[in-house]
């Protein structure tokens, strides 16, 4: 599997973003995604999950009413629509599947940072 993340940058606090991250070498729609990220000195930790379908989502309590996950199953590629941006959202940003063993692999992730 390839896992391919883009969309990251350095934004004010406030500022608003669009992850994608584009996946080949598996049948993406059979699979539940997600997205999670790492700050400096942290473990990595879950962000937002959606469904095969794309029809139910959820969230970590520090992004609920914040991001947005969605997926085109079409394009073989997930979104995280990040708004109302946080310094604490500093991280690597990663997607996979969840559970992440269903891959078995990691991309590079992408970089965000948030300035206050």
């Amino acid at each position: 599997v390839q896992l391919v993340e883009s969309g990251g940058g350095s934004v004010q606090a406030g500022g608003s973003l669009r992850l994608s991250c584009a996946v080949s070498g598996r049948t993406f729609s059979e699979y539940v995604m997600a997205w999670f990220r790492q700050a400096p000195g942290k473990e990595r930790e879950f962000v937002a999950g959606i469904n095969r379908s794309g029809g139910a989502t959820y969230y970590a309590d520090s992004v609920k009413g914040r991001f947005m996950i969605s997926r085109d199953n079409a394009k073989n590629t997930v979104y995280l629509h990040m708004n109302s941006l946080k310094p604490e959202d500093t991280a690597v940003y990663y997607c996979n599947a969840d559970p992440p063993r269903d891959f078995g692999s990691w991309g590079q992730g992408t970089q965000v940072t948030v300035s206050s």
